[in-house]
């Protein structure tokens, strides 16, 4: 429960802790909710719950936004979308209708089949409908061999790519660090760099040379290890999505704003756009390319509980 006398300068363990002097509470790092949650090996996603919603409720007993208790850094990020598997003028007119609709100019194209001319053929599509005006960086998923990264990356070299992310596997790992040695552009370590020492042994070992943060997976504290690590390390951040609702966006909406590294890219922030319903009962808008940050206490936003009536699943 939150003690009723907190301070702005309250240290995250006192107002986790139940009523009762400080004198009685146990000598623990701001963290030590963290310590408990991960007596039980696994559930990444659920401790990430967690952690956020314990931050979001210090934001509101401070009456203070959740970016803001982070680092603040800005009210906004641009926003990316993804563009799935289809052919080159279904991709096309999709990203005419983002920047036409929602102003988005940056677009992560989802590759990895076979051959690779045909995601190939969809990037240049993209690259020539609308020249210089959008950002292009691509994302494999771990689809294509060594080799066959190589050779996309090779004949893509001329549209501009930003990032190139998980383009072979991990764990082919001599392969991958032959791809990362001789690409030119940031390579993206996402779902094998999930936690503090999976990211340093990417980075050290020559498999990455860049990192994506996502806060469905590490909550905010997580986070915030990463990301810290990744900067000490001199590397760049994108955050990325995990097919998130507009709950789970303005989760990392948060975050990113919150830290100069995370906000220098566009975040992947626009999956929710593909989803019938939400549970927010006042919706995030884009406009002009960029989600702005809810100024509420917390995380900003309200659940309709109605909603959650509707699509819950455990009655």
């Amino acid at each position: 429960m939150i003690r009723s006398d907190l301070r702005a300068d309250t240290p995250l363990r006192l107002a986790l802790s139940g009523p009762g002097p400080a004198s009685t509470l146990p000598n623990r790092d701001s963290h030590g909710y963290r310590d408990r949650m991960h007596r039980t090996i696994g559930n990444p996603t659920a401790k990430a719950a967690i952690d956020m919603a314990l931050w979001d409720i210090l934001g509101k007993a401070w009456g203070q936004p959740v970016h803001r208790l982070l680092g603040g850094w800005t009210d906004r990020m641009r926003v990316s979308h993804m563009l799935g598997f289809d052919d080159p003028a279904k991709m096309v007119d999709e990203a005419a209708r983002m920047i036409d609709t929602y102003g988005i100019r940056t677009f992560k194209v989802k590759v990895g089949r076979r051959p690779v001319d045909l995601d190939v053929a969809v990037v240049r599509a993209l690259r020539e409908a609308y020249g210089d005006d959008i950002e292009l960086y691509v994302d494999g998923n771990r689809g294509w061999t060594a080799s066959e990264s190589a050779r996309a990356l090779h004949q893509m070299a001329d549209l501009g790519l930003t990032l190139a992310e998980e383009l072979n596997p991990a764990d082919d790992v001599l392969g991958r660090r032959w791809l990362v040695s001789q690409t030119p552009i940031p390579y993206v370590a996402d779902e094998s760099a999930t936690t503090p020492a999976e990211v340093t042994r990417e980075l050290l070992g020559g498999s990455a040379t860049a990192i994506s943060i996502k806060t469905a997976r590490t909550g905010f504290s997580g986070s915030e290890e990463i990301l810290h690590l990744a900067t000490g390390l001199g590397v760049e951040v994108v955050m990325g999505n995990q097919i998130d609702g507009q709950l789970g966006t303005a989760c990392t909406l948060a975050f990113g704003a919150a830290f100069e590294a995370t906000s220098a890219r566009a975040g992947e922030l626009s999956n929710f756009l593909d989803m019938s319903d939400d549970l927010l009962a006042d919706p995030l808008q884009i406009s002009n390319g960029e989600l702005l940050v809810p100024d509420q206490p917390g995380i900003g936003v309200r659940i309709d509980e109605d909603k959650v009536e509707r699509y819950r699943l455990d009655r």
